[in-house]
């Protein structure tokens, strides 16, 4: 997801999909390598920013033109450079972040870089950007987006709206129909690009399409309904050996039945661009959205 944190081995990664290319009018599929087709991003009229700070004039933006998005398993000597690059949104342990990029694969999870081409023949791309896909359960025909980062000197110059265009150009070519996310403070952002608020969905770490399920369905969602208790009766039962004294008195009546019901708790409000239902695991606000592509 966007702000979320990311979530086991693939036997998959030498098969590597043709590389994909965006071109600057329309996002055209070229075949190329031996990896996905080389995106090529190019400028737009409209740019949003993903960082409103201000950023230092000397640092060189890369030419948007010439940006391109490629599977993280397709180029592995740019793994510890896409570790730092996440490791600017939220530290975490770096084995730990090599090791979540190390099981991107074609069958999903899959991690994309953005990268600026190299600055000098001998030296390797630039990453620019980060992020992860995901299938959903039980929607086949969407993907999650998880952990969308920028480098952060390059923010505020139009390399995110780049970054998703290219990660619905990519999904869009391989069948997918609609993507989710979640935000907790870019929900104007995301909104330009033609997102909508939408509800939670469930993101697969498998690389199996039916395991997932299979073991989710295994379990109950719910506690399976208990049956009603029967109530003691509350008239006199007789024995046939009563001990011989004198008669119990009748029971007292049974209280009336309520003729209104009582009041439902208040279901909780709906998500707006301002408010939210939803939490994330540390108890904080977030929101779900949603883009059919």
């Amino acid at each position: 997801r966007v702000d979320p944190e990311i979530q086991p081995g693939r036997t998959d990664r030498g098969s590597c999909t043709p590389e994909l290319t965006l071109s600057p009018r329309l996002a055209e599929l070229t075949p190329g390598s031996a990896c996905h087709p080389e995106m090529t991003l190019s400028p737009g009229s409209t740019e949003l920013t993903l960082d409103p700070a201000h950023q230092p004039e000397e640092t060189p933006a890369p030419n948007l033109a010439e940006l391109t998005l490629e599977p993280v398993h397709c180029r592995p000597e740019l793994l510890d450079a896409c570790a730092d690059l996440i490791n600017e949104q939220g530290p975490r342990s770096r084995a730990s972040r090599l090791h979540s990029l190390g099981q991107s694969s074609d069958a999903f999870p899959l991690c994309l870089m953005l990268l600026s081409p190299r600055p000098t023949p001998e030296s390797l791309p630039i990453v620019v950007g980060h992020a992860r896909l995901s299938r959903v359960l039980d929607r086949p025909q969407s993907l999650l987006v998880e952990t969308v980062v920028v480098a952060r000197a390059l923010r505020g110059r139009g390399f995110g709206r780049r970054l998703m265009e290219g990660l619905e150009a990519f999904a869009q070519a391989r069948g997918f129909r609609r993507l989710h996310l979640t935000t907790h403070d870019q929900l104007q952002f995301y909104a330009h690009l033609g997102y909508q608020l939408g509800e939670p969905v469930q993101g697969l770490v498998f690389p199996s399409r039916r395991l997932p399920a299979t073991l989710l369905k295994a379990f109950p969602r719910a506690p399976p309904p208990r049956p009603p208790c029967k109530p003691p009766s509350l008239t006199a039962q007789t024995s046939p050996r009563a001990p011989k004294g004198p008669a119990l008195p009748p029971p007292p009546p049974l209280p009336e039945p309520l003729t209104t019901s009582p009041p439902s708790p208040a279901s909780p409000p709906p998500q707006s661009l301002l408010e939210t239902q939803y939490q994330d695991l540390r108890g904080c606000p977030i929101f779900w959205m949603e883009k059919d592509i």
